[in-house]
């Protein structure tokens, strides 16, 4: 999701949840995304994500961004829409169960998304994890063809 704040772009990015996270800023937030359950479509996988992840129903435009592969393997297709999101509104993520502490026995839930912002482009370059920065040049190069369109 992104936004236009004066002449600034502002995408908005998710922190994960989790022990493994709870201390770690910078390099580690992610635009919100998920796994696609077996047939079905990558952008409906994308919207459904999205508004598990947040509680924000996406919709308008979409802007297909292309796909990235991250270091882990794991390939991530995303799409992008003007939207935004109130900062009085509460998070709504889905939550995932884990051992903690390990070795305990004792399972407790987490949410997926602990925190949502808006950043601006250089902000959003130095919370993102690094193999998604480039789906914030592909969106910033479309936002300018856009704009000179517009112009034209």
């Amino acid at each position: 999701m992104y936004r236009s704040a004066g002449c600034e772009l502002e995408v908005f990015l998710a922190h994960p949840g989790g022990p493994f996270f709870q201390n770690k800023d910078d390099g580690h937030w992610t635009i919100p995304k998920g796994e696609v359950e077996s047939g079905e479509d990558l952008l409906a996988a994308a919207v459904r994500e999205f508004r598990e992840e947040t509680g924000v129903e996406p919709h308008g435009d979409f802007i297909d961004l292309g796909s990235i592969r991250q270091k882990g393997g794991k390939t991530v297709h995303a799409w992008a829409f003007r939207g935004d999101f109130g900062e009085s509104r509460p998070l709504q993520s889905s939550q995932f169960e884990l051992e903690w502490p390990p070795g305990t026995g004792r399972v407790q839930r987490f949410p997926e998304i602990d925190r949502v912002a808006f950043f601006t482009l250089a902000e959003a370059r130095k919370k993102l994890k690094e193999a998604q920065h480039p789906l914030l040049g592909r969106l910033q190069a479309m936002m300018k063809g856009e704009s000179r369109l517009n112009r034209g």
